[in-house]
């Protein structure tokens, strides 16, 4: 009995020994796992956090295809596709800094009492941006943003008659607007990312020059003040990151609800014969932009 009593306690005690030293190289892999994980945690945000500002100093340049159509209800309506040029410069630093500038052209169909097609349009557009970027989770972050900006269009029907007889003339239009968003980006995995804007466009002030003058030398060129409005916008944004380049591609809306300008006088030889005013209006443009970021 006692010969088996020692063996017991040996058993005993070697079994004790053999759990403690399995228990303590299992928390110090449980351990070493937590710091790997912490360690690949860490590594994911700081590469997020590149991947989001893309660089220190991103450029974007691109080519974008839309189809545009222009209302003032009740009383015309132009619609037409659009092809432009677009590119960026951005400074990431949390604090954001942005210029922006596009130039589209294309060619677009009138309709009210008469037709007239192909007509040539173009739109220049460039903005500056200032916000600061919060970086959200491990791989995502959050941009609030304001700025100015100023969209200029021409629509130049001069030269043209409608279907009913009515000369065409060249129209101008200017707004001046302060865009106020939010831009999110998350990261994905293999380098792709996924992005969306949304913006609200406050609007300060338009100016509209109609040359009836190129329909009929006799009238004076009238010239509207607009001083009521808003513009919206929003696009989806897909990036790959490349070795050199990254590639892009970002659906958007644009959209204008303008009110009715102040009235003008209508001369004809130098005499006042009315007065012509800008009727209130709406533009809806939807499209989609292929760019290079570097």
């Amino acid at each position: 009995m006692k010969k088996v009593a020692i063996c017991v306690a040996t058993a005993v005690f070697l079994l004790f020994n053999w759990m403690a030293l399995g228990f303590s190289e299992t928390d110090k892999s449980v351990e070493d796992l937590m710091k790997d994980e912490s360690l690949i945690i860490e590594q994911e945000y700081i590469a997020a956090k590149k991947h989001k500002t893309g660089q220190k100093h991103p450029w974007e340049l691109g080519a974008e295809i839309s189809h545009i159509t222009y209302k003032e209800p009740d009383v015309m309506r132009d619609k037409g596709m659009m092809y432009g040029i677009a590119g960026s410069y951005a400074y990431h630093e949390n604090l954001m800094l942005k210029a922006e500038g596009r130039f589209s052209y294309g060619q677009v169909d009138y309709k009210n009492s008469g037709t007239m097609n192909n007509i040539d349009d173009y739109i220049l557009e460039i903005r500056g941006l200032g916000g600061y970027d919060f970086y959200m989770f491990e791989a995502s972050t959050l941009t609030l943003y304001i700025g100015i900006g100023y969209r200029y269009l021409n629509d130049d029907s001069s030269g043209k008659i409608t279907s009913t007889g009515a000369g065409g003339y060249e129209r101008e239009s200017n707004y001046i607007y302060s865009p106020v968003g939010i831009e999110s980006v998350t990261s994905l995995k293999n380098g792709w990312s996924v992005g969306a804007r949304g913006e609200y466009d406050i609007f300060w002030w338009g100016k509209q020059i109609s040359h009836l003058s190129d329909a009929n030398p006799n009238f004076g060129d009238v010239r509207n003040t607009q001083r009521r409005g808003y513009g919206l916008r929003g696009s989806i944004k897909l990036e790959k990151n490349g070795e050199k380049l990254d590639f892009i591609i970002e659906p958007f809306i644009r959209y204008w609800n303008i009110a009715k300008s102040n009235d003008s006088d209508v001369t004809y030889a130098g005499v006042i014969i009315g007065y012509g005013y800008e009727p209130k209006n709406n533009s809806t443009e939807i499209g989609c932009k292929l760019a290079a970021k570097f």
